[in-house]
């Protein structure tokens, strides 16, 4: 055996360990679960009013262009190679950065300017559910059965639950269009990009598109944050520090989420994927000061059934 084989056994022994895989999923599921919460404080230490589209815009575009950056550094290192993609995956990056990128964080990032960052964590959670339906009726990716629809229904009510706080109505529950609707939004463009990640990795490293689709959309998202007049003010010494880290939710969740998959079943990693909305719900409650409504009764219930509906589609039969 040589050295080069020797080492790639050596790397799936290592990320095929129960343990290993476990608290790697758990650690990817705090890093996007801190998105919510670190986004807000970013507006305050960037002086980003909630109406101010542009500066959102701009915000967001400079963190992915850093992202982008980082995600093929840390590819290129596990690969021990550069990363480039091939000629005809250009329109891949293109169709990618599209909608994970440009369109998801738009609207992300509207939203957590009018809602809560409890709110919008368990909100964002429904791509979990608005994925099973693209890859069923949409891209035929798979068939529906009981235990996935089951899932489905058990996490949209959670999602409604959430979104009403226990109101019968969505106004009554406190809905708004560029809060919680904007949110739905962003998960539903989220679940279209998760779709074409999975029909486009099978002609082009992952790693490689998601690398190259954040730096494409966040030079987009800068230029035309920066064209509407957006604007960046340091007030504080933690607000590059602050960009920078959340360029590393990106970057090093779906590196080592990638790598994850590439060594297991992808239902072993995926059915860990419940914590995330739970690691939204409790950063934004230590972060965000937002205990009071974390631990309300309705928000508990719609964090149970959310969690449970995406444990349910992704455990094993």
């Amino acid at each position: 055996m040589n050295s080069n084989s020797a080492t790639s056994s050596q790397s799936k022994i290592i990320w095929t360990r129960l343990p290993i895989v476990v608290i790697t999923a758990i650690f990817c599921c705090t890093l996007w679960g801190s998105a919510s919460p670190a986004i807000k404080i970013g507006y305050e230490l960037f002086d980003i009013s909630a109406g101010d589209t542009p500066s959102r815009i701009l915000f967001a575009g400079n963190r992915f262009i850093i992202a982008g950056i980082m995600v093929i550094i840390f590819g290129s290192i596990l690969q021990k190679k550069f990363l480039l993609p091939k000629k005809e995956s250009v329109k891949y990056i293109l169709v990618l950065a599209c909608f994970q990128t440009i369109i998801q964080y738009i609207f992300f990032y509207m939203a957590l300017a009018f809602t809560s960052g409890v709110r919008g964590s368990i909100i964002n959670a429904a791509g979990s559910f608005f994925s099973i339906l693209l890859a069923v009726y949409i891209f035929r990716f798979e068939n529906l059965t009981i235990r996935k629809a089951a899932g489905m229904i058990i996490g949209f009510a959670g999602v409604f639950l959430c979104v009403t706080g226990g109101s019968a109505s969505f106004l009554e529950g406190g809905f708004s269009v560029q809060g919680e609707g904007a949110m739905l939004l962003a998960a539903f463009a989220s679940a279209i990009a998760g779709c074409f990640i999975k029909l486009f990795s099978g002609k082009e490293n992952p790693v490689t598109l998601s690398g190259y689709q954040f730096f494409l959309g966040g030079i987009v998202m800068s230029i035309v944050g920066k064209a509407m007049g957006g604007h960046l003010t340091i007030v504080s010494s933690g607000s590059i520090p602050l960009l920078i880290y959340m360029a590393f939710i990106s970057a090093g969740a779906y590196t080592l989420w990638g790598v994850l998959l590439k060594y297991n079943p992808v239902s072993t990693v995926t059915v860990l994927g419940f914590v995330n909305p739970v690691m939204g719900v409790i950063l934004s409650a230590i972060f965000l000061h937002e205990g009071a409504e974390a631990l309300s009764i309705y928000t508990l219930i719609a964090l149970v059934l959310v969690s449970l509906g995406i444990y349910i589609i992704n455990r094993k039969k």
